[in-house]
């Protein structure tokens, strides 16, 4: 290495970002005014220098900066390798000038390396053109040797470069990181960009779905696609989206479940199906909720919930060790995926948390008021029976307790319109939820295949909507020919991806592990 090399190595890693317009004056200056300066550089740039910094079309990226970062970091303090000629791009997050050096950190999907543009080596074109027109927030292509600084910072001596893209606007809050929740979810490509972290739960979202496909697929089960705009809004209990298709005159909805349509080709001999997709509920946001979200279902022909209870605990436990371990943290919360999951009926868990037992009540008065008792007289219209009661107490006073992962089974029938009803206790059902941390995660069913019982609870869904419940059940008269055809014993399940990302990447909210989460708009905040 040359003295020149060796003197200008050791100021690597210098402290305070001094770019020009943009990390001067960014905190006095707003990014209209920034925008308008990046604007006049560019045009500028075109007249003066000829440069179109968006006419590139490729770069020539032979290594990434995880792979530089992997290959080189045996160099030694104030080691080059002038051997060895690496050939990465990336965004330049800070640029800091000093003389006839300049030091830089490049920014690709994965890592950040240093970069060092020394004056005698990319020369003096290739150095004022740096200086004068290259900004923090550029893209960049570079060619250089690997190096290690006096100060241990693993680097790229730049022998060339190109400028690939120009950024108009200034990166997020002096690339100290951005917090502010509305911005990030708002403008997630700078959230990204900004925390590294974030880009971390989206990869580990990736491997866990991937991961669930996996698990299914070893199970035999062929993964499909169904409709998601359809006449009727059917497989939960909620309301829809409504829309209108033009050309046949017809009002349609989003899908809120496509349970009807997976069921419909178990029917059709298609045996073992799952789909992962988009569902959309007209409902609430909050930290649980967004009105577009994924699920899995999953339909197993010639088997029942007990079937799904356990396949549940298969796809979450190697979920978990696709991104981590069995044993993970949610907001300070320790979980043991590893261990069994609890099991408990619905009956057992309220008489646990309230001291009532619904077996002894034999009037649907006798529930209400013991519900009013209870402080839940909001929530009673005074017709309830004592099963929806019974579910409402469950509600009140069992889940947020239900922190370990727990399957609730034995649902009412009156509130499981799709579900096999237990053939000892005919009201109630073969039915779970997965809880965990106090939230639904999963819900499953052996699946009604009595075409008369069917229509029966269709017909009881459709006196509720007519009574004004708008999140009762259509009634589907083609999913009613369909398991008149014949519907197998059949396990069918739900999984609430998002929630088991949020509960995987300790993600405080659901808007944390959706890319681009429902918002109002701008200057109408949530």
């Amino acid at each position: 290495m040359s003295d020149l090399e060796n003197q200008s190595l050791t100021t690597g890693n210098a402290s305070s970002p001094t770019s020009l317009s943009v990390e001067a004056g960014s905190q006095i200056q707003s990014e209209n005014e920034i925008l308008r300066q990046r604007k006049e550089k560019l045009q500028r740039l075109r007249e003066e220098e000829g440069c179109d910094p968006y006419v590139v079309e490729k770069w020539d990226r032979k290594d990434s900066l995880g792979e530089i970062r992997a290959n080189y970091d045996h160099l030694q303090p104030d080691q080059v390798a002038r051997d060895v000629e690496v050939r990465t791009a990336g965004r330049l997050m800070t640029l800091r000038r000093q003389g006839k050096a300049t030091f830089a950190d490049l920014a690709d999907e994965d890592e950040r390396v240093q970069l060092y543009f020394q004056f005698n080596e990319v020369g003096e074109v290739g150095y004022n053109f740096l200086k004068k027109w290259v900004d923090s927030g550029d893209w960049i292509g570079v060619v250089g040797h690997p190096c290690r600084t006096k100060r241990g910072e693993l680097t790229i001596l730049v022998t060339e470069y190109k400028l690939l893209c120009k950024a108009l606007r200034p990166l997020p809050e002096k690339w100290h990181g951005l917090t502010d929740t509305e911005v990030r979810y708002r403008q997630r490509y700078t959230d990204l960009i900004a925390n590294p972290e974030v880009r971390d739960v989206f990869r580990k979202r990736a491997r866990i779905i991937a991961s669930l496909r996996r698990t299914l697929e070893e199970h035999g089960t062929l993964e499909v696609e169904t409709p998601t705009l359809s006449v009727l809004a059917g497989g939960a209990a909620a309301k829809p989206f409504k829309s209108f298709h033009n050309a046949l005159g017809l009002d349609m909805y989003l899908r809120i479940a496509p349970e009807l349509y997976l069921k419909r080709l178990v029917v059709g001999m298609m045996g073992r199906v799952y789909e992962i997709g988009k569902n959309f509920r007209n409902e609430g946001i909050d930290t649980m909720h967004n009105p577009e979200f994924t699920m899995l279902e999953v339909y197993w022909a010639y088997s029942d919930y007990q079937d799904m209870m356990n396949l549940a605990e298969e796809l979450i436990r190697k979920a978990a060790e696709a991104v981590g371990t069995s044993k993970v943290e949610w907001q300070g919360i320790e979980l043991d995926l590893g261990q069994p999951f609890r099991r408990v009926k619905m009956i057992d868990i309220v008489k646990e948390h309230t001291g009532v037992d619904f077996r002894s009540l034999t009037s649907d008065e006798e529930a209400r008021k013991i519900a009013f008792e209870k402080g839940l007289g909001n929530e009673l219209k005074g017709s309830e029976s004592r099963f929806a009661v019974l579910n409402l107490m469950f509600e009140a006073f069992c889940e947020e307790k239900l922190v370990a992962p727990t399957f609730v089974v034995g649902h009412p029938t009156e509130i499981s319109p799709l579900s096999k009803r237990d053939p000892e206790s005919p009201d109630y059902t073969h039915r779970f939820e997965l809880f965990m941390c106090g939230k639904e995660l999963a819900n499953a069913f052996s699946e009604l295949n009595d075409p008369l019982d069917q229509r029966s609870r269709f017909e009881e869904q459709l006196k509720k909507r007519e009574a004004g419940d708008d999140e009762a059940h259509d009634f589907d008269e083609d999913f009613i020919n369909a398991i008149e055809t014949g519907l197998p014993p059949t396990g069918g399940m739900g999984v609430g991806i998002d929630r088991l990302v949020m509960f995987l990447t300790n993600s405080r909210s659901i808007r944390d592990v959706i890319l681009f989460p429902t918002m109002k708009p701008k200057d109408e905040r949530l």
